[in-house]
């Protein structure tokens, strides 16, 4: 099967580290990809947001499978570019991708197929986000309603600093979603459909604020860890039934089927379950601990979503461990991040770029924010961690910044669910 991954990202790297090393996979390449990528995955320059050029380039690698990474080709078309080309591809449409593009379209599949979610406010104007602040009360949360790279989204008892983000959204030409504070601790599954059979993967946590204790801005994700200890039994299979085949059955039946990565945000809260959000794709930093743990090859598993065929599909087996990833982030990230700076270790075992290009001379240098994913696994949560941390003392990034607690909480068993 020849395979190409479309993006630049940590997530692509591990997509490719997991499809690189599955047997059925006789080539393989990743556009744009990155200075890591290119070890395991044939480099190919697209832009990843225009749909024409990914199908395009799928139809001239003559690729059997196309899987798409991020979200910006997804909720722009990419996979109906690539599925009207004749050619297999994992991502849902770009009518089913709007799950994740608007996060009031979300909440209406929600509200229709039953799932337990947070109280929300739409927000258009000045006028109606004071009123739906003062009807949601502190702590205040307040969201782009579009794509925002986990970014979009502010948690504060601060009400100017709710009212601030609240205006900067709309005086882009955006709109806002409010919702009530849900507390507890959060969880994301990944599922695998095709429309019909869900598949869950295993619930991972990651760490969106920017600094230790979860203080500092939000952030794409700087750190994730993979299995939940603190997870309450059936956890998976509840939301399965309460929020993932609810959900997949309602798009089904509006006639906008989701194929792909369905990714659950979660809070389990004093009340239960509760969706903080939903992604249309593998979300990273989460992919990067989940993968390393799935024995199943991974080729297979999205070609038989891709193709319709996943209730016959064998039954998905674990490795025994747990894995962690940190993120090393570039100086200045999220508000500024600077780039070019040279980086060092990167080559090593468990480095995942997610930001990094290669110059003239063959020097790997930091090309995003978020720069490199480190990457470890261990007999158990603990073991992953120190490992985890050993290989990120091994990188080199001028003034780079990572969290040092990454899935401690969960080591010294500090995380109660509800």
């Amino acid at each position: 099967m020849r395979v190409l991954v479309i993006g630049s990202g940590a997530r692509e790297h591990a997509l490719c580290v997991a499809l690189s090393s599955d047997p059925a996979v006789t080539a393989l390449a990743c556009a744009p990809g990155n200075a890591g990528t290119r070890g395991i995955a044939e480099p190919a320059g697209v832009d990843a947001a225009d749909p024409a050029a990914v199908a395009a380039l799928a139809t001239s690698w003559r690729a059997d499978l196309v899987v798409v990474g991020p979200e910006v080709p997804l909720v722009a078309g990419a996979a109906d570019a690539v599925r009207d080309a004749g050619i297999a591809c994992f991502g849902p449409s770009e009518q089913a991708a709007q799950i994740e593009g608007s996060k009031s379209f979300a909440k209406h599949v929600m509200a229709a197929a039953g799932v337990p979610t947070a109280r929300s406010w739409p927000v258009g104007g000045a006028a109606e986000l004071e009123t739906a602040l003062d009807e949601a009360g502190a702590p205040y949360v307040v969201k782009d309603d579009g794509l925002a790279a986990g970014k979009g989204v502010v948690v504060t008892d601060d009400r100017d600093a709710a009212v601030a983000h609240g205006h900067r959204v709309l005086d882009a030409g955006g709109a806002v979603l409010v919702e009530e504070y849900l507390d507890g601790p959060e969880v994301s599954l990944f599922a695998v459909t095709d429309g019909t059979t869900v598949l869950p993967l295993l619930p991972a946590q990651d760490a969106k604020r920017r600094d230790d204790g979860d203080a500092g801005p939000n952030t794409g994700g700087m750190g994730a860890y993979a299995p939940l200890p603190w997870a309450p039994p059936g956890l998976v299979d509840e939301v399965l039934a309460t929020v993932l085949q609810p959900t997949v059955d309602e798009m089904r039946r509006r006639g906008e089927p989701f194929a792909g990565l369905l990714y659950a945000g979660l809070a389990l809260t004093a009340r239960g379950i509760r969706v903080v959000e939903f992604n249309a794709r593998f979300g990273d930093p989460e992919t990067q601990v989940v993968l390393p743990l799935l024995e199943t090859p991974l080729a297979g598993l999205l070609h038989a979503a891709a193709t319709g065929t996943l209730a016959d599909h064998p039954p998905l087996r674990w490795r025994d461990g747990a894995a962690v990833t940190v993120v090393v982030a570039a100086p200045g990230y999220p508000e500024r991040p600077r780039t070019g700076d040279p980086v060092t270790g990167a080559d090593a075992e468990g480095v995942l770029h997610a930001g990094t290009t290669v110059d003239a001379e063959g020097t790997v240098r930091s090309a995003g924010g978020r720069v490199l994913a480190v990457t470890a696994v261990g007999e158990d949560l603990a073991a992953a961690r120190q490992r985890a941390y050993e290989r990120v003392a091994g990188v080199r990034l001028a003034d780079a910044h990572w969290r040092t607690d990454i899935a401690l909480a969960a080591v010294e068993g500090r995380i109660t669910p509800g």
